[in-house]
């Protein structure tokens, strides 16, 4: 069984991970809803906010999980 220390740095990083993951796939989606294909041949203006899209979901993603925790009480927020 790991140390509390560990399950508590353990459990914030799956978080993390599922968040972004999360929020990455949902600015997938809504870029190809959109139009916009990331993998589209050439670095065309609508693959270039596709991919702006999934790293802002990402990100998005990452910050509803950390504060998600907060609220649980398991983790302060991230600064």
């Amino acid at each position: 069984m790991a140390p509390p220390d560990a399950r508590r740095l353990l459990s914030g990083g799956v978080a993390d991970a599922v968040g972004f993951l999360g929020g990455a796939l949902a600015g997938f989606w809504l870029g190809q809803w959109l139009g916009m294909d990331i993998f589209a041949p050439g670095y065309g203006g609508a693959s270039l906010v596709g991919i702006l899209l999934v790293g802002v979901g990402g990100g998005l993603g990452v910050q509803l999980a950390r504060r998600w925790q907060a609220l649980r009480g398991k983790d302060d927020p991230a600064p």
